[in-house]
């Protein structure tokens, strides 16, 4: 596909882009409506043709959970584990600039499959939870208090340490806007015992020196917008001497993990930072 449209498609889903304005330009960059309806098709997801672990599966148990957020928020989450009676290690998963859908939701029973205690959050419970229309989902992530958000990540890792499946040792995964928090709950919570980002946006540079966790840094090649403060954030963990790793696909597009989306979904690359992603769980979190 035209990386003019990819670039479109990323501008649309992370600015604020109408949807008329994007399918109005979509279709001058593809030629026609016929052709634009086609990208569009590629473009956006189908998240039950992608989904890799199939809800109710017979090795999980999945259940939906609350707990206290802050300001009077019950905060509304995704609960997955193996099978069995034992504890575990724990990681929250934080979804993308649309809610807790059911690809995040997939990503959350692929961390349950791998032998841990995966807690999918909704950020969007302040508002009633994450809404079936994606493009409501922006919206409201564009309206969420950024502190008070924080908090209510903060208040995630605390519930699952607190939980007696839990061994006490906690990591987070996050995927765009999620890969931006983990990277902020690395420089907030000095009890997170690892941190994985994909083509997360960084902190200043300065909150590297609060990080105590063990980070990992997937950046897609071709995403210049997240990009652009990569080198800069490296540099602080190096000076600080915070115990990372990071990873640059070459020649994949921003959300190439993403495989509700053909266009941008990029196999071997999801394949490869998703192995060294549980490789750094099994070292952290037991």
């Amino acid at each position: 596909m035209d990386q003019r449209i990819l670039t479109l498609f990323d501008e649309y889903t992370h600015v604020p882009l109408s949807r008329r304005h994007f399918l109005d330009r979509l279709q001058q960059l593809a030629g026609s409506a016929a052709l634009a309806a086609a990208a569009l098709a590629v473009l956006e997801p189908g998240y039950a043709r992608a989904a890799t672990v199939q809800p109710t599966s017979s090795k999980l148990v999945e259940e939906n959970v609350t707990w206290p957020g802050t300001q009077g928020v019950t905060m509304q989450g995704y609960l997955v584990h193996p099978k069995g009676r034992r504890k575990r290690g724990g990681v929250v998963v934080i979804h993308e600039n649309r809610g807790l859908t059911p690809h995040i939701k997939d990503v959350t029973r692929r961390v349950a499959q791998a032998g841990y205690l995966a807690l999918g959050v909704d950020a969007l419970s302040v508002f009633g939870g994450t809404p079936a229309d994606e493009d409501k989902g922006r919206e409201l992530i564009g309206k969420l208090d950024k502190p008070q958000t924080l908090a209510h990540y903060l208040n995630a890792l605390a519930y699952l340490r607190q939980r007696p499946d839990c061994n006490g040792r906690t990591s987070c995964v996050g995927f765009c806007w999620g890969g931006a928090m983990a990277n902020s709950l690395a420089t907030h919570d000095p009890q997170l015992n690892a941190s994985v980002a994909y083509y997360g946006t960084q902190p200043a540079a300065e909150e590297a020196a609060s990080i105590k966790a063990h980070l990992l840094l997937h950046y897609a090649g071709l995403d210049e917008r997240v990009n652009a403060g990569k080198d800069a954030w490296e540099a602080a963990l190096k000076s600080t001497n915070v115990q990372y790793a990071q990873y640059v696909y070459e020649g994949v597009n921003h959300a190439f993990n993403n495989d509700t989306s053909p266009a941008r979904y990029n196999a071997e690359a999801a394949k490869l930072a998703w192995d060294r992603t549980l490789k750094l769980f099994k070292e952290e979190l037991g």
